[in-house]
């Protein structure tokens, strides 16, 4: 899910396209702060949640 290039099933809600690269940017951006970046879903088609999470200060 957080690979690059890596799409799960079909395209956007209004038929736009996508790279893949989305939440593999989101992954790398967060770590680079030091945080997590975390996906839950209750299965096919019950949409997901993602939680991100920061540290208060980065030493």
């Amino acid at each position: 899910l957080f690979e690059r290039f890596t799409k799960l099933g079909r395209e956007g809600t209004a038929g736009e396209r996508s790279t893949g690269m989305g939440l593999y940017l989101s992954r790398k951006i967060v770590e680079r702060h030091q945080g997590t970046l975390q996906a839950c879903s209750e299965g096919v088609n019950r949409g997901a949640t993602f939680t991100i999470m920061l540290p208060d200060s980065v030493s």
